[in-house]
């Protein structure tokens, strides 16, 4: 297999200043470090924009459908922090991949085709499809291959799929996993926002003034990666595609961990989940006023809650040393500030989310 010598390395201080987030004493910016490095810019921009959710249908019962999922697989290079690039394998050159979006009793019609430029097999494994190992059986394509298959959404939930190809773990952080959403019979509530985003870690090596990471199988295998990230960059959901809302607004938000080994406490900072559906379970009624919900590797959760008071909210794992490896993200509301919910008395309020200490 082909490899591409490259790594950097960055402070986690430095970290947390290119993500945006926290600054102050020991922040210090990546050209202070080291060198600029001397890289080109990446023709692909594999971050998933977290608004790209597919449109609910109207609420109500209706007779079932059958979806047609059209996948690529695809090894690209492409932005991972400021100045570094690194070698992604995606499913139509996002991480994550495509958002699905059906309801239960619908088929699922699924065309994988592996890029004729790859270097390696893929495959697709969906975690709400029953049998031959969710499709990872029968997807095994080399490059150039397409492979089909199809099945029935027999439960309502929040599934993630991954490519299954040996070694899974290697291919999963590397960026090959998504979502599906199989609704309930007679759909879900409104709401006024949706929000897709993913959580996974990389397993890179970093040093400096070279601007390529490269794989890090040690790291790997033992759990120790260079870089956890929401949608496959650092900074990706800060800078490049934040969530967006205004005050009044109820907001969903499907998340899910590719993993591929690590579980995830999520956390909005400064506001609280009106309504969890706990291990992606949409049937059941949700728990109410949740501050953190743990979601496993391989796993996933839906969350809602209105937004009260104007600002910017991190996304963050509440283990938060994770945040100096990249893994954050940012909510900015807009709209008119209420002082009956929080009221500043001392002014700090004054300094932006990036000044403060995190």
């Amino acid at each position: 297999m082909k490899t591409r010598t490259f790594l950097t390395t960055v402070s986690a201080a430095a970290l947390i200043a290119l993500s945006g987030v926290g600054s102050g004493i020991g922040s210090a910016s990546a050209t202070t470090l080291y060198a600029e490095p001397k890289v080109k810019e990446p023709a692909v921009d594999i971050v998933q924009d977290p608004a790209a959710v597919p449109a609910p249908e109207a609420a109500g019962k209706r007779a079932p459908k059958t979806h047609n999922v059209v996948l690529t697989t695809t090894e690209v290079e492409a932005r991972l922090d400021d100045g570094t690039t690194y070698t992604y394998w995606t499913f139509n050159n996002k991480v994550p991949g495509p958002m699905v979006r059906v309801r239960v009793g619908d088929t699922v019609n699924v065309s994988m085709t592996n890029a004729p430029g790859s270097i390696m097999n893929h495959s697709v494994d969906f975690h709400a499809a029953t049998g031959f190992l969710g499709g990872g059986q029968i997807t095994q394509a080399e490059p150039g291959q397409t492979k089909e298959f199809s099945f029935k959404a027999m439960a309502p939930g929040v599934y993630v799929y991954h490519c299954a190809t040996p070694m899974v773990a290697q291919h999963i952080a590397k960026g090959m996993f998504g979502l599906i959403v199989v609704e309930p019979e007679g759909g879900l509530p409104k709401v006024d926002k949706e929000f897709y985003v993913m959580q996974q870690e990389i397993y890179a090596t970093k040093a400096k003034n070279l601007p390529a990471a490269e794989d890090d199988y040690d790291g790997l295998v033992n759990e120790k990666p260079g870089y956890l990230v929401f949608n496959g960059a650092v900074g990706g959901l800060v800078k490049d595609k934040p969530l967006k809302a205004s005050v009044g607004e109820t907001v969903r938000i499907w998340f899910g961990v590719g993993g591929p080994n690590f579980t995830s406490s999520f956390h909005v900072i400064g506001e609280i989940f009106d309504r969890v559906h706990n291990l992606g379970d949409l049937e059941t009624t949700p728990l109410k006023n949740v501050q953190t919900v743990t979601v496993a590797p391989g796993g996933a959760t839906m969350v809602e809650f209105k937004v009260d008071y104007p600002g910017k909210y991190a996304l963050v794992d509440h283990a938060l040393s994770r945040a100096t490896k990249g893994l954050i993200g940012i909510l900015e509301v807009d709209g008119k500030a209420d002082d009956s919910i929080i009221l500043d008395k001392s002014g700090d309020s004054r300094k932006q989310l990036g000044e403060m200490k995190h």
